[in-house]
């Protein structure tokens, strides 16, 4: 279980880093643009740096938390859960620090597809759901659609019965897939 849960974190860390975009190894340009146009790089000043930006999104892609809204979140999850965080193209709720443990994880795009490849990679059992999109995949705490060239993955983490989980799991993937 342990195990499980420390490829869980380093899953959601990867897909996170994914998700947020990557900056460009280049150094600036004369004159400080970066590389490929944009804004002029400033001189340190001393000043704290600027936060980065959760990098590019897909403006065709719909938003991670239009898919699954907070509401879908909480009754899969089965309990009240904060306000979404989002990151790129990710949207995570999570339960109160007060308990119960719980969240409910929304990907689109390629860390979605990336994913789907690492719970393969794993050899997790992953079964078809038919009817749903185009390509619909379950495994014991997550699901992934496929519509066209769109990849969306939604994760739940609880500490229960993964069984438990399996018809709630179902129903939002079958919702989600209507979104899409």
């Amino acid at each position: 279980m342990r195990s499980r849960r420390l490829v869980a974190l380093a899953l959601t860390a990867t897909l996170l880093t994914a998700s947020a975009g990557c900056g460009d190894d280049e150094p600036p340009a004369a004159g400080g643009a970066p590389p490929g146009g944009g804004a002029p790089v400033a001189e340190p000043t001393g000043e704290a740096p600027a936060e980065p930006s959760a990098g590019p999104v897909d403006d065709a892609a719909p938003q991670a938390c239009t898919l699954v809204s907070k509401a879908d979140a909480e009754r899969l999850a089965g309990t009240a859960l904060d306000e979404p965080v989002v990151a790129g193209q990710s949207c995570t709720y999570t339960g109160p620090v007060t308990g119960p443990t719980a969240q409910v994880e929304v990907f689109v795009g390629d860390g979605a597809k990336k994913y789907l490849d690492i719970e393969r990679q794993l050899g997790h059992e992953i079964r078809e759901l038919a009817g749903t999109a185009d390509e619909a995949l379950l495994t014991a705490e997550a699901f992934f659609l496929r519509k066209g060239e769109l990849w969306v993955a939604v994760r739940l983490v609880r500490l229960n019965d993964p069984q438990e989980n399996r018809a709630p799991l179902e129903r939002l993937a079958r919702t989600v897939a209507g979104r899409m």
